[in-house]
């Protein structure tokens, strides 16, 4: 057993998930009217009903009991504070004080970071009023209406899933493109369609050298140039989001049109600096003020509600509570409105990115479960697919639905059949069918008795499936902002309490160097292949159809 494993608190817990997992939230709610009014919060135009899990009072005074001998709290203050929290990288992690709006300084080794921020901010602001006013112009003289934001990982997923999600309130005159895959196709499909006269490719890479945005952006280099483009002309149609300033400007690109990086802020929290330069672009500047106000909501809502108020504390340890005692694998997110159903995929790369760790402290393996498999898609799609997984299948899946309860312009009836799937799917997966009601149902069928039991069983739905429902006035960018820094401290507090660093990324950073010396092998043809015999296999086999 490990310290977290031995803990009274741990084998409490242990001990009352066995008790659990004999009871069913049907009888719960059956004997208990008040049940769903006693589970539930509200902060920062989120509503979230939790009454749908597997947890009694008893259960949640123990979780909040783990998060305070997890010192959960002194690490957040730590976090918020810019100590070295990210040990293994030797930084802050201070993705917060980009939407810090408290007028507080932050300080990373004794100097405030808040003046280059605010700064970032206004250049952010002025940048895109440029835009979209037409005052920038191209080299042609005209204006700049088509962007094509070129990222990966964070620097991508970001800027496009918050621009989706935010659909309703873009910017209209300006469209924004985003290429990530390192797939030529993907490149070339977008650069088709447009002008080049009109175009601005924003590149965003802290090191100027990440492989795929790089080559992505050579290659648009090349299309600009090949359409009539001069080296002199780049400068006023590329601009890049990098803390490589030697490199941006031997490509070509404009001092002033470099906007800023810190070494504080992680590829997956970086919406919040000018990597979400895109976002305004699409938006306008005060929606995407909007969209960080949000998150600097709930960093305080984080920072100062007890733990039974507090979302991210709320949701964090439920997912501790079925990852660590009920053996679940993964974690699914159903969001109930079109414009959301990439936020699974964001999520996917804050969790699996953040907790997918074996290592706790310095160098002790973890002998627990961590990070989940994070999965999901829109209702009702996935109604329509893999929610029978949910039901009927082996493994315990616990789900977050999502659904605003105001879209606008929305057909009322599109919008009622929607939330009634989105209800019915938490009740159904809550109370299940019993054998009994499924066989009642099958009576005057014309089955003999065989197939009526026979069929009913089959039927049959065990329920007891655990689910939040997370309600929203309506989707705007102040609740989305509230909502992916309610996600991202969830990640924080469960990666605090499994004892993990959920600031670094070795693995990543491993398939990067091997992607890059494989890709050495691959170009230059004659050189030795040293590597396993399967890879040395590939290698040669794609090197023989590319000869």
């Amino acid at each position: 057993m490990t310290a977290l494993t031995d803990t009274p608190t741990w084998q409490t817990l242990a001990s009352l998930a066995e008790d659990v997992k004999q009871q069913h939230m049907r009888d719960w709610f059956a004997s208990d009217t008040s049940r769903a009014s006693k589970y539930q919060q509200t902060a920062c135009g989120i509503e979230l009903d939790f009454s749908k899990n597997l947890i009694t009072d008893d259960v949640l005074k123990a979780l909040f009991a783990l998060a305070d001998e997890s010192q959960v709290s002194q690490k957040r203050d730590a976090m918020f504070k810019g100590d070295i929290i990210n040990h293994t990288e030797k930084r802050a992690v201070l993705h917060t004080a980009l939407r810090n709006f408290s007028g507080e300084p932050v300080y990373v080794d004794g100097q405030d970071v808040m003046p280059e921020v605010l700064a970032c901010q206004d250049k952010i602001k002025n940048f895109v009023a440029s835009i979209h006013s037409g005052e920038r112009k191209g080299y042609t003289g005209k204006a700049l209406k088509q962007i094509v934001s070129i990222g990966i990982g964070g620097s991508f997923l970001g800027p496009k899933i918050m621009s989706e999600a935010l659909k309703p309130y873009w910017f209209d005159g300006v469209k924004v493109h985003f290429v990530a895959n390192v797939d030529g196709c993907h490149i070339q499909d977008v650069l088709a369609s447009l002008d080049h006269e009109e175009t601005l490719v924003v590149m965003s890479s802290k090191s100027f050298t990440t492989q795929e945005t790089l080559q992505n952006t050579l290659t648009a280099k090349d299309w600009f140039l090949n359409a009539g483009g001069t080296q002199q002309d780049i400068a006023k149609h590329f601009i890049a989001v990098s803390s490589n300033i030697k490199a941006a400007t031997d490509f070509g690109m404009a001092e002033d049109n470099i906007f800023p990086m810190w070494d504080w802020v992680g590829g997956r929290y970086s919406l919040w600096s000018a990597i979400g330069l895109p976002i305004a672009l699409t938006l306008g500047y005060d929606n995407y003020r909007q969209l960080l106000e949000g998150a600097f909501e709930m960093d305080e809502h984080f920072k100062t509600a007890p733990a039974e108020q507090n979302l991210p504390m709320l949701t964090a340890l439920l997912g501790v509570w079925y990852i660590n005692f009920f053996g679940a694998q993964s974690h699914v997110l159903l969001p109930y409105y079109h414009y959301l159903r990439g936020f699974p995929a964001y999520v996917q790369q804050l969790d699996m990115e953040s907790n997918g760790k074996n290592i706790s402290g310095d160098t002790a393996a973890v002998d627990y479960a961590t990070g989940p498999i994070i999965w999901g898609s829109e209702g009702t799609n996935g109604q329509h697919s893999f929610h029978q997984l949910i039901h009927q299948g082996t493994l315990l899946i616990p789900a977050d639905f999502m659904l605003p309860l105001n879209v606008p312009k929305q057909d009322n009836t599109h919008h009622a059949m929607l939330a009634s799937n989105c209800f019915g799917q938490t009740q159904a997966l809550m109370q299940g069918k019993t054998f009994d009601e499924c066989y009642a149902d099958l009576e005057g069928k014309g089955l003999d008795e065989a197939e009526q039991v026979k069929l009913a069983t089959h039927k049959t739905m065990p329920g007891n499936k655990p689910s939040n429902t997370l309600l929203f006035e309506q989707m705007d960018p102040k609740t989305l902002g509230s909502l992916v820094a309610m996600y991202e401290h969830k990640v924080f507090v469960q990666g605090a309490i499994w004892g993990v660093n959920s600031f670094d990324q070795w693995g990543v950073e491993l398939g990067k160097e091997l992607g890059n010396q494989v890709l050495d092998k691959i170009v230059n043809t004659d050189a030795a292949l040293s590597f396993d015999s399967s890879t040395n296999a590939l290698i040669a086999r794609f090197r023989q159809a590319n000869s």
